[in-house]
């Protein structure tokens, strides 16, 4: 079965995608190297974060973008990611999801995973009550789910979350871990909530993933310097031999809320 086909058939069975991925014409583009199906339960990765990360081969790379959708970035971001065949995971706030479901939606139907990233964004979730964080956690989700499938069920079709600022606590992360939702930092990221020059971000990010090799990069697609750098940067990747890798959930196990 042909690589693109097989990506398609994932993809589809982890909440829906575009039917046309699977005939599109990647030849010659970055692409999307593989699929790894990520199994959320306890998981805990990116070494900013945590001890541990993806087990990524040398010189293979996973695509994040937190705090979106917003309507003057995020649809550049997904032209340019399309342009070039690549599949990325989305972090997005649950208040921004609910004001544009319709990019929510897009995301998906091009074949990107769409992940959680709390409904408020606070600065950060461990520094706020436990009750007040989980609250916001869970608000997040559901207001995530809405914007992307019409509906909340008890858990959440991709049990991805990132922690604003990685701001985690223990409780916090044995609150997510007995809901069965993976937790992800980054390995690199490239500094794109200070300003500077797509130029200046594109050698900055560069130089990192050069030094570390592979990982899991962070960006946001609501910053214009990080949307005027990404055709710049994908080129980079492929010139320089670099693979993407598509994360998506394993399939889905039970898993209780807690009370």
């Amino acid at each position: 079965m042909p690589r693109i086909v097989r990506l398609a058939l994932v993809l589809a069975m982890c909440g829906g995608i575009a039917p046309a991925l699977a005939g599109q014409d990647c030849a010659g583009r970055l692409g999307t190297s593989r699929v790894m199906e990520v199994d959320p339960a306890g998981l805990q990765v990116g070494t900013k974060h945590f001890p541990q990360t993806l087990d990524l081969a040398d010189k293979e790379v996973v695509l994040t973008f937190d705090d979106g959708p917003l309507p003057a970035t995020t649809p550049g971001v997904l032209k340019a990611l399309a342009r070039e065949c690549v599949r990325a995971t989305f972090f997005v706030i649950g208040r921004n999801a609910a004001a544009h479901p319709d990019l929510v939606r897009r995301e998906i139907a091009e074949g990107h995973t769409v992940g959680h990233h709390s409904m408020t964004h606070p600065m950060t979730l461990a520094d706020m009550p436990y009750d007040k964080a989980v609250a916001d956690i869970e608000k997040g989700l559901k207001a995530d789910e809405r914007a992307a499938y019409g509906e909340a069920g008890a858990q959440p079709r991709v049990p991805f979350f990132r922690f604003p600022g990685f701001g985690s606590s223990p409780e916090l992360l044995d609150y997510l871990k007995r809901r069965g939702i993976g937790v992800f930092g980054a390995d690199l990221w490239a500094s794109d909530w200070n300003p500077m020059t797509p130029q200046e971000q594109l050698d900055l990010v560069m130089a990192r993933l050069d030094h570390a090799g592979r990982g899991i990069i962070l960006f946001h697609d609501t910053r214009g310097q990080t949307l005027k750098m990404l055709p710049a940067f994908l080129a980079a990747l492929k010139e320089k031999g670099y693979r993407v890798v598509h994360i998506v959930p394993s399939p889905a196990r039970t898993a209780a809320v807690p009370r």
